[in-house]
């Protein structure tokens, strides 16, 4: 493929997307396909020669996409948004043309230069603490891959530098003996990642009880914290959830920040959906307290129209990160590594990075904040809709609050009938959702999840949700 071939082909992919976008409601939300399917549909070897295109872009609709989940259908309800955008995809692909690998400012100065601008941007956008900024103090910000990465690296940055004041107190004090005594926290309520991080990082993890409203209070960790320290233990991490999966809880950072502080210890604060939500100023409650915090994540990838990945952490303190895990071979070195700018490669796992900060360039120009807010602000209206339809119906209650764009409901029955009711759903394929157990209970949630959805689409996700529940108690 040429130049000149890559803009008539390049031309075809574009007008293909653009028609798959825009008629994304015609096609069933939910995949129909079983495990293996793909491997029967191409040959068991890779072609000796080059084939034609045209027979590569019949194969997109013949293979490809019979297996995808059509995460930006507006009938696509399940998970959380991924989100998707014209300026995005353009951007994207202006990344992939220029193929830098910004594991330094020397590699790439425009790829570090303008992720440093566009996360003092968003930390404007946040009204995020002057302490997070790195035009104004010591703090500042990194696009990591997802809020998955982003906890990994704040607890093993955490470890690290409890691992130095363990042995700043006791020179004799061993590595294993280090781990042993480290005890971090997390709530009930929080994403798996935050365990898993805990297993990565082989720290205990302790997972605490929230309140009714799932949310981890501040005297739950401050006695855990006591328990833990009588039995000779060392707190010293606690990752709290803005927007938890299940059922968009919200951990009391205002409760749970000073305790953390009070104890010597990191507080993560993973608000991976919500966090978008909080550059509409009715929502910046949400992340009150968040001065206390060491290191703050949240995913635009969710609800800011930027493809994934894209998932943007602030720390308070920069050496935290990047003097965590320094590497510094000769072939990484470079004249202005001790300058302002950072090499992003000591603030991640990897030591490679992509030009994401392009895509948020773009977006934010191109839909400006009045528009991300606009968005945010329909899918939240368009939530409390389906909040509204639900408790207009008698046989069905609500769970937890509806604060964003998520709503937990379940029919008031037991547990099985509510499973079945959510096989039929997926099974039906006109709508797609996912469960949850939320204080005990099988839930069906109920997410805002692609740009387009509109009125009319909450309105037909209802009607096959009651359709189906006929259905049921016709059975029983």
């Amino acid at each position: 493929m040429d130049a000149e071939a890559f803009k008539t082909q390049g031309r075809e992919v574009l007008d293909y997307i653009a028609s798959y976008l825009e008629n994304i409601k015609d096609r069933p939300p939910l995949h129909n396909v079983t495990p293996g399917y793909l491997r029967k549909l191409i040959p068991d070897e890779a072609p000796n020669t080059p084939e034609a295109w045209d027979k590569v872009m019949k194969d997109i609709e013949r293979v490809i996409m019979p297996g995808v989940t059509h995460w930006h259908s507006p009938h696509f309800h399940a998970y959380f948004p991924t989100a998707n955008s014209y300026p995005a995809i353009l951007a994207d692909m202006l990344s992939d043309a220029i193929g830098c690998i910004g594991f330094t400012w020397n590699s790439s100065p425009a790829c570090t230069e303008l992720e440093v601008s566009m996360m003092d941007w968003l930390a404007q956008m946040l009204q995020l603490p002057k302490q997070f900024l790195f035009s104004e103090g010591e703090g500042g910000g990194v696009i990591q891959c997802t809020a998955s990465d982003s906890t990994v690296m704040a607890i093993l940055s955490a470890r690290t530098a409890m691992s130095n004041k363990l042995k700043e107190e006791n020179p004799d004090i061993t590595n294993g003996e280090i781990i042993n005594k480290l005890v971090a926290y997390t709530s009930e309520m929080s994403h798996s990642s935050a365990e898993r991080a805990g297993l990565i990082a082989f720290t205990t993890m302790r997972t605490l009880p929230t309140d009714e409203n799932g949310s981890l209070r501040g005297s739950t960790l401050e006695a855990a914290i006591k328990e833990d320290k009588a039995k000779g233990l060392r707190p010293f991490f606690c990752c709290a959830t803005v927007g938890s999966t299940s059922s968009c809880s919200f951990d009391n950072l205002e409760e749970l920040g000073p305790i953390c502080t009070a104890n010597d210890m990191w507080l993560h604060v993973d608000a991976a959906y919500a966090g978008s939500a909080c550059i509409c100023p009715e929502f910046r409650y949400l992340i009150n307290g968040i001065e206390h915090c060491t290191t703050f994540n949240f995913n635009p990838h969710k609800w800011m129209n930027i493809n994934f990945d894209c998932s943007p952490m602030w720390v308070k303190k920069r050496s935290l990160l990047s003097e965590a895990f320094v590497l510094d071979p000769l072939y990484l070195k470079h004249q202005h590594q001790d300058d302002y700018m950072p090499d992003y490669r000591h603030w991640q796992i990897p030591l490679g990075r992509r030009f994401r900060s392009l895509k948020v360039w773009f977006v934010i120009r191109l839909f400006g904040v009045e528009g991300l807010q606009a968005n945010i602000r329909k899918d939240v209206q368009l939530a409390k809709k389906f909040e509204s339809l639900v408790r207009g119906d008698s046989r069905f209650e609500i769970v937890g609050q509806v604060v964003l764009g998520l709503v937990c409901f379940r029919l008031k029955d037991t547990d099985q009938i509510n499973e079945k009711l959510h096989d039929m759903i997926n099974a039906d394929r006109r709508i797609h959702l996912v469960p949850a157990y939320i204080k005990g209970k099988y839930t069906l949630r109920f997410a805002i999840c692609a740009s387009r959805t509109q009125d009319s689409d909450v309105d037909y996700a209802w009607d096959v949700i009651k359709d189906l529940t006929l259905k049921i108690k016709s059975e029983l």
